[in-house]
């Protein structure tokens, strides 16, 4: 505002200016005319005469300080004028020293000079004036008749101006200055409370939330409302990963107490017998393998967000997971049937997506009884390029409210079932973390008819070689336990 107040006060001012000083012009032309036409009937005449008739008409244009200056300039005799005293004739005033009247009669002795046309000089006593000047030929004399008018009109009037843009800019600025601090602190106060928020949260404190008026619609509560959904997440991500640490110490804690106690057991025994060093060798063996694969899966989990998580290429569906089928019927008595399975291609990650369907296996073979327990795989082909595995079992199934949960990491339906037979609670959530890889999903229900769980996994990628086949093929797998 200053910058576009100060370009506005330098044009109006000049501008003012240039408009008074043009009608100062238009006036000393005006003047000038009429001092010729004054003068011309003594053409002819010789200049001690012309400059009596120019006396004679000056005496009636008296000179005053808002009034006209006018002379007339003529070889060989005196100066005309309504006002002498500016020509440098004048004496000391008052006051005045016989050196300072000096300066003052040498200034008024340059209007003795002719200067034909416009021209600006400063005159002592009266200030800057503008003068114009015009030569004229009175039958061979060559007089210069001019006019004058002080410029001091044009100075108090840019005064003016000065004075009023002073003030006037003065309360403006002052009212623009309200205007922006309370625009300013409206739109400043809520970013200086998240700036408050960001504090807390940098120094740990994940409650604080962004509060705005619910009557704003602007940007300010775009970014409170996303700001606060940031920090629900980052709360929700602190409170799964201490969650999940937690979980992992304990899963961790248990098969190390058991080593350690066994350990203990047998160093309190001087001279242990062959049979019970094997015996705590055994149990030894299992909790370190329990561990291992507690490890692994915790890795799995935790680079399932990386780039390199998956070395995607195509894969021939059926033969793949006939394979695959095959090998989990060897490790378990149960009733492994294949059902069908769409022939095509699948872009996926084959060491993944086989350890997926293990784990699904694993899930049903762990909720199904021995010899009898059914573990069967299907393939649905969803729309347009979606392949499901449906592994159903003919277990207790998923109660309703479970359903999404056992996804989540180290969850147990049966919190009974110990962790010898029941594993970490870690396998549905790799099948998870694999779904999620591919870009795909899983989900689980129940079986329709019969009782029995339903979990598909439903993968991207698939481009089908002919019309899946309708039927199944049961497969009976040796009464190996697993």
């Amino acid at each position: 505002m200053l910058a576009s107040a100060a370009v506005i006060f330098v044009v109006v001012y000049e501008d003012t200016g240039s408009q008074l000083q043009s009608q100062i012009d238009r006036d000393i032309v005006g003047d000038t005319s009429q001092l010729a036409q004054a003068l011309r009937p003594a053409a002819g005449r010789s200049p001690a005469q012309i400059a009596a008739v120019a006396t004679r008409y000056l005496r009636a244009q008296p000179y005053t300080a808002s009034s006209t200056l006018l002379f007339v300039l003529l070889p060989g005799a005196r100066t005309a004028s309504n006002h002498l005293e500016v020509f440098g004739a004048s004496h000391p005033e008052p006051g005045e020293s016989p050196a300072q009247q000096a300066i003052e009669n040498g200034a008024g002795r340059r209007l003795l000079v002719a200067h034909i046309g416009y021209w600006t000089t400063r005159i002592p006593d009266v200030g800057k004036m503008r003068v114009l000047e015009r030569s004229l030929d009175l039958g061979g004399v060559r007089a210069v008749v001019g006019a004058g008018e002080p410029l001091a009109t044009v100075a108090a009037a840019q005064h003016g101006v000065a004075g009023a843009f002073v003030l006037a800019g003065a309360v403006v600025l002052a009212l623009a200055l309200l205007a922006s601090y309370v625009a300013g602190a409206r739109v400043s106060a809520p970013l200086r409370r998240l700036s408050a928020v960001a504090a807390r949260v940098d120094a740990g404190d994940l409650d604080p939330r962004m509060k705005v008026s619910g009557r704003r619609g602007d940007e300010v509560r775009v970014l409170a409302d996303s700001f606060n959904h940031m920090l629900d997440r980052l709360a929700e991500a602190f409170a799964s990963q201490r969650e999940f640490v937690a979980d992992a110490a304990h899963e961790l804690r248990t098969p190390l107490t058991v080593i350690r106690g066994q350990l203990e057991v047998l160093a309190t025994q001087q001279h242990p017998s062959q049979a019970e060093v094997r015996r705590v060798e055994r149990l030894v063996q299992a909790e370190v393998s329990r561990i291992s694969r507690l490890v692994d899966d915790l890795l799995v989990l935790t680079q399932a967000e990386r780039t390199d998580f998956l070395q995607v290429e195509s894969i021939a569906v059926r033969p793949f997971v006939a394979q695959l089928w095959d090998g989990l019927s060897l490790t378990a008595d149960r009733r492994f049937e294949l059902g069908a399975i769409p022939d095509g291609a699948l872009e996926a990650d084959p060491d993944r997506l086989a350890q997926a369907l293990r784990n699904l296996a694993r899930n049903a073979i762990e909720h199904t009884a021995d010899a009898t327990g059914l573990v069967r795989i299907d393939g649905e082909r969803l729309a347009p390029d979606r392949l499901a595995f449906v592994v159903t079992d003919d277990g207790p199934g998923i109660p309703v409210s479970e359903r999404h949960r056992i996804f989540e990491r180290f969850h147990r339906i049966d919190s009974s079932r110990s962790r010898a037979s029941g594993g970490a609670g870690l396998g549905l959530a790799i099948v998870r973390a694999i779904a999620d890889a591919h870009g795909g999903q899983v989900r689980a229900t129940n079986r329709r008819d019969t009782p029995g769980a339903r979990i598909e996994l439903i993968v991207p990628g698939f481009t089908p070689k002919t019309k899946p086949v309708i039927g199944s093929r049961g497969h009976s797998g040796p009464q190996t336990p697993m």
